[in-house]
């Protein structure tokens, strides 16, 4: 399955409500826009990727239950990021006091804050060159850490603000640094 990208500028330009209107009424597709405004149309995951993407979530939400120190979203969560972006990343987390300084209705919608740390899983799919330029997006609205894995290649490229990206080959782990402290990741549910 391909992910198609809808250019609509010049002839629409969706407002937030709209963008949010139109993924209500077509639940049954995963949309995002990119930064420049365009439509992100993304084909459902297969076993494979769904099967890791929980594994992952679950370890995240057993740790966030834990520490307490932030709120947990799956991959159905969209966020609108300052810079005009309106993404949905397979993991994503919020320390708590960002997520509260929130109105509940911001937090009903999509969220418009840059979540402080994703996780992008690639699927068969996806091109990697798309989710780098995905991860890039991250950063450029705030997105404090990001671990871009790879498990066909083993391979995890790590996101931090101000610097470059760390690529890692075949690690048994990762750590949340200062971001999400004291989280490990056991990459065995992804390579596996």
């Amino acid at each position: 399955m391909t992910t198609y990208t809808l250019k609509l500028d010049p002839i629409i330009k969706l407002t937030e409500d709209q963008f949010y209107q139109l993924c209500q009424e077509n639940p049954d597709m995963k949309l995002e826009r990119n930064h420049k405004g365009e439509l992100v149309i993304m084909p459902p995951t297969g076993g494979g990727t769904g099967k890791r993407n929980f594994e992952i979530a679950t370890d995240f939400g057993i740790w966030n239950r834990q520490s307490q120190l932030g709120i947990c979203f799956d991959s159905s969560t969209c966020f609108k990021l300052p810079n005009g972006g309106d993404r949905s990343p397979d993991v994503a987390w919020v320390k708590k006091e960002r997520w509260d300084a929130l109105t509940p209705e911001k937090q009903e919608k999509f969220p418009p804050i840059a979540p402080d740390f994703v996780l992008e899983l690639m699927s068969p799919s996806d091109i990697l060159k798309d989710v780098q330029n995905k991860m890039q997006e991250y950063m450029d609205a705030g997105v404090k850490l990001g671990w871009l894995l790879d498990r066909k290649t083993h391979r995890v490229e790590i996101y931090r603000q101000g610097r470059g990206v760390e690529v890692l080959e075949n690690p048994t782990q990762l750590s949340g640094e200062d971001v999400l402290p004291g989280f490990i990741l056991n990459l065995q549910v992804v390579w596996e």
